[in-house]
């Protein structure tokens, strides 16, 4: 029971204060960043919160993988191929330059090759039912894919924590922004700790641990309505929700008697299956993507350590970490190829390991990193951090090319949780 207030203590201790549209900033870059110039679009004023192609060249410089040329050194406007003159562009030392127009009812763009003159996406997109912001994150997607070959992220979202307020008069809040930390919105609000989001994998629900009562529940709720259904208040601790790949089950942390364990909770039938019994602390499940086994945090080796289990299997627990004498908070990449952590070393840092060979290494340098999150497309982690002052989010590229920060300037905030790609 001591070891389970204890745990308790370090939950609460997870969520901090914060409030307000997050900014980013990056921290290191890639030196070798691709020079590529967004061209401000036609039929738009330049500058403001819905200017296409400053929300391009912003998701394309924050990607650490592009350096979008400044405004001020464009000597031309041109807002179609056509109107390219590809030899002032290369004296500019630009690779690729994307142009566009907006006429009210769509934006066109064309994303063009410098150096051959080759057109290499033109697309026409329907603002109906959208607003410009997510259009212009669409075409940063698009123009990410086409140039790495890896699909974007821009148009997802990341759910976090914040908390306003000194005790004992903190009001919690659960938020959803934009991935570039705009458009924040309170999806639920307490006076009560408020904490562990994760999102349906159609990114329409999330689940997340209230105390309101203070009792420790697992609510559901439904961002489009609001609508929420609590679906575990059972005595005890209820913790960590992780909703499985296909959407139909939640695993938990249940202190069921007085020791903490993994269940797995189907949400149509309330049935309730235990997959871990230990003596141990059992915690932080989290699905491969199969959704045949999990991945959670025990000390039954004496220290937190990662652990694997077949849901098929549960008897058969597989210890995943021996580096380090501290691992926790286990999250898969969406191939499932690799587990980011959070472990001890000069400092708690964000670890990502390769699962093929088991090998460790570090992606940041904090001393007090945690919660780890994946991007859909697996290039990127979100994470808490705190060094010296306010907690904020922060994000690493999966290689630990570069990295940037998300600030609030009201507070702290914590406990990232990244959405999966909103449904086509």
């Amino acid at each position: 029971m001591a070891r389970i207030l204890v745990l308790v203590a370090m939950l609460a201790a997870t969520v901090a204060p914060a409030r307000a549209q997050l900014r980013l900033d990056i921290t290191e870059g890639v030196k070798d960043a691709v020079p590529v110039a967004v061209v401000p679009f036609g039929g738009q004023a330049e500058g403001g919160p819905d200017d296409i192609a400053g929300i391009v060249g912003g998701d394309l410089r924050l990607s650490g993988r592009f350096a979008p040329l400044d405004r001020q050194d464009m000597v031309t406007r041109p807002t179609n191929g056509g109107q390219v003159r590809f030899e002032d562009w290369r004296l500019l030392k630009a690779d690729y330059i994307v142009v566009g127009s907006l006429d009210g009812t769509a934006v066109s763009f064309e994303l063009l090759n410098v150096q051959t003159g080759q057109q290499l996406l033109a697309q026409t997109i329907p603002i109906s039912g959208q607003t410009l912001r997510s259009v212009a994150h669409h075409i940063s997607d698009l123009v990410f894919e086409r140039l790495t070959g890896i699909p974007g992220a821009f148009s997802t979202r990341i759910a976090y924590i914040s908390v306003e307020g000194k005790p004992p008069s903190q009001r919690y809040r659960l938020m959803v922004s934009d991935a570039d930390g705009y458009n924040p919105r309170t999806v639920a609000e307490s006076s009560e700790p408020l904490m562990s989001p994760s999102w349906s994998p159609d990114g329409q629900n999330l689940a997340y641990v209230s105390f309101e009562g203070k009792a420790s529940a697992i609510y559901v709720q439904r961002l489009a309505t609001g609508e929420r259904r609590r679906v575990s208040a059972r005595a005890g601790i209820n913790g960590s929700p992780a909703y499985s790949p296909d959407g139909t089950r939640l695993a938990l942390t249940l202190s069921r008697g007085s020791n903490l364990d993994i269940y797995v909770l189907d949400l149509a039938t309330q049935a309730l299956t235990r997959i871990t019994s230990n003596d141990a602390i059992d915690t932080e499940a989290a699905w491969t993507p199969d959704g045949k086994s999990l991945y959670f945090t025990s000390d039954r080796a004496g220290n937190p350590q990662i652990y694997r289990v077949k849901l098929a299997a549960p008897s058969e627990v597989e210890r995943v970490t021996y580096t380090n004498g501290y691992n926790a908070r286990p999250r898969v990449s969406p191939d499932g190829k690799s587990l980011a952590m959070v472990t001890q070393d000069r400092g708690y840092r964000i670890g990502l390991m390769d699962l093929g060979n088991r090998t460790l290494r570090m992606l940041t340098n904090g001393r007090q990193d945690e919660s780890p999150s994946f991007a859909p497309n697996g290039a990127v982690i979100i994470y808490a951090t705190e060094d010296r002052g306010p907690g904020s989010l922060a994000m690493v590229s999966s290689d630990g090319r570069y990295q940037e920060r998300l600030r609030s300037s009201q507070g702290d905030v914590r406990e990232p949780a990244w959405s999966p790609y909103p449904p086509r």
